[in-house]
C-alpha cells in the first residue's frame, strides 16, 4: 500500500521491555517486503541493525525512542514511534512475605508487606479476606540501592474479626512465565484475651539472701 508502507502497529506493540543484555524487536513492518528502511534514534541518528521485513529490526539497542524510516515514489513516511525500556530483571523471582505481627485486636491497623528482590517489573497481586470489598491500601516503594527491591505494603484499617484468614502476594515476571508466591496467615480477635493479676505490690523490699516469690495469675 504506497498510502500505508509501514503496517499499523497497536499501542501494546510500540512499548517494549527488554532485560538488561537481550536483544530487542523494533516491529516497524513494510507493506512491500523490498521496502529500503532505516532505524534512527532520537536524535534522528542512523542506528544499524538487522532488518528482517516480516519482524523489524533485530539487535541490542539501549533504552530510547525509535523511528523507522522509508520512501515511496521519492516521499518519506515515518513508522510509530517505539519506546525501549531496559529492565533488570534476573530468571528466578525471590519473594519475601512479613508481617507486623499475626495476632490483632479489633480496630488496630493490619500491615503485611511483600518484598520482590532484583526485578524491576513485576506484576504483583493481592489475595485477602477484605479484597472483595476493597479494603486495603496499596503502596509500592521502589528500592535501588544498595540492591534492586519491589517493597509492595498492604494496610488494613480498623481491622475486624472478619479480616482472619491468609494473606497472600502472588508474583509474576514481566517477561517470562515465571510466578512466586508467599502467604501468612492473620488472626483478629474481637477483643484481648489475657488478664494479668499480680499478687504483690508495685514495689516489694527483700532481705540480703532472701528468696521470694512473685506470683502472677494469667487467664
Amino acid at each position: 500500500d504506497p498510502d500505508m508502507p509501514f503496517v499499523p502497529s497497536i499501542p501494546e506493540d510500540q512499548f517494549i521491555l527488554v532485560e538488561e543484555g537481550d536483544p530487542a524487536v523494533i516491529p516497524c513492518r513494510t507493506s512491500d517486503p523490498d521496502a529500503q528502511v532505516t532505524l534512527v534514534n532520537s536524535l534522528d541518528k542512523s542506528v544499524h541493525a538487522l532488518y528482517d521485513t516480516k519482524q523489524g529490526f533485530i539487535g541490542n539497542f539501549p533504552a530510547g525512542s525509535y523511528t523507522c524510516k522509508t520512501m515511496v515514489k521519492g516521499v518519506e513516511f515515518k513508522s510509530d514511534e517505539f519506546l525501549i525500556y531496559i529492565i533488570r530483571a534476573t530468571s528466578q523471582l525471590p519473594v519475601e512475605i512479613e508481617a507486623l505481627k499475626t495476632v490483632y485486636k479489633t480496630g488496630e491497623t493490619i500491615v503485611v508487606t511483600c518484598v520482590v528482590f532484583d526485578n524491576e517489573v513485576v506484576n504483583l497481586q493481592w489475595n485477602y479476606p477484605g479484597k472483595v470489598k476493597e479494603k486495603g491500601l496499596i503502596k509500592l516503594d521502589d528500592i535501588k540501592v544498595p540492591s534492586q527491591k519491589l517493597v509492595y505494603t498492604l494496610t488494613i484499617p480498623e481491622a475486624s474479626v472478619k479480616d482472619t484468614g491468609d494473606y497472600e502476594c502472588t508474583a509474576r515476571h514481566a517477561t517470562k512465565e515465571v510466578k512466586e508466591n508467599k502467604k501468612v496467615a492473620i488472626t483478629v480477635h474481637d477483643k484481648g484475651f489475657v488478664r494479668l493479676e499480680p499478687q504483690f505490690s508495685p514495689l516489694e523490699a527483700v532481705n540480703l539472701h532472701e528468696v521470694k516469690n512473685f506470683v502472677v495469675d494469667v487467664q
